[in-house]
């Protein structure tokens, strides 16, 4: 499967604030989005959803969440994404931000209570905006963001 040309998009300055990060997106690839509707991995990622941002589930064994097709590894998403949303680990992220930029993403983001130096130094060395240790949805009602 072949990932379709993307547009050539200027990097974005490394000063971005997440209010403005998550504003210019769209296309969000929820990496850990839960199958369990309790849990803010799959909490979160609906609220974005009903928001109008669109979804796409990455996950190791699902085949749809949230009413989308859910793809195995970032590298499988057949078409541009413009943020990776993190529900993983600490330790998974520095491979997380690695396949991120190799997609061409433009921001990667880890969900609260997620931090990694190592994840940062990948994004940042790439030119990829990051953002660690927040909460897309609280960010996302704090600054009124709606895609609808």
């Amino acid at each position: 499967m072949t990932r379709p040309e993307s547009p050539v998009h200027p990097r974005r300055s490394p000063d971005m604030q997440p209010e403005e990060i998550l504003a210019a997106a769209t296309t969000i690839a929820v990496v850990g989005l839960s199958r369990d509707p309790a849990k803010a991995a799959h909490g979160v990622p609906a609220v974005l959803q009903a928001h109008g941002f669109r979804i796409i589930p990455v996950h190791p064994s699902a085949t749809e969440l949230l009413g989308e097709k859910v793809y195995r590894r970032l590298e499988d998403i057949p078409e541009p994404v413009d943020l990776v949303d993190v529900f993983r680990p600490s330790a998974e992220a520095p491979a997380v931000a690695r396949s991120a930029v190799a997609i061409g993403a433009k921001a990667v983001w880890l969900q609260q209570g997620i931090v990694s130096p190592q994840a940062r130094e990948i994004a940042e060395r790439a030119g990829v905006e990051y953002v660690e240790d927040r909460c897309t949805a609280v960010v996302r009602a704090t600054a009124a963001i709606s895609k609808n």
